[in-house]
């Protein structure tokens, strides 16, 4: 989360301005810069505040869902950010969200797996 937050708001800034959908009613770069500056801030508030991981995990699950129509947005529209050049390239982009809001729960201890099945 603080990396990619970081790119929001430096090299990969211009790609990230790329997603934000036409319909979104505020200035592209403005998005850009809040959602970089959100993923710091949770990023930096998963590692730092451990009492505090399940409710930030479930408020990066919440804020990776809340991004996803950007993703969406960018297969539909055929927008051509970071490499996704194709419809094919963008659709599979759309694969990995679910996997990020699970891992988000996992990590903040929504999911737990039975360790009473030990092989």
């Amino acid at each position: 989360m603080v990396a990619a937050g970081l790119l929001h708001l430096t090299v990969a800034r211009r790609e990230f301005q790329k997603l934000v959908p036409d319909w979104v009613p505020a200035d592209k770069d403005d998005v850009v810069v809040a959602s970089g500056a959100a993923e710091i801030a949770l990023g930096t508030a998963f590692l730092v505040l451990p009492k505090h991981r399940r409710t930030l995990g479930m408020a990066i699950a919440l804020f990776i869902t809340a991004v996803f129509p950007g993703n969406m947005a960018q297969y539909i529209e055929g927008r051509t950010a970071f490499g996704l050049d194709t419809d094919a390239k963008r659709k599979a982009r759309l694969f990995f969200q679910p996997p990020l809001v699970l891992w988000a729960l996992w990590a903040g201890g929504w999911l737990k797996r039975d360790d009473s099945e030990q092989i």
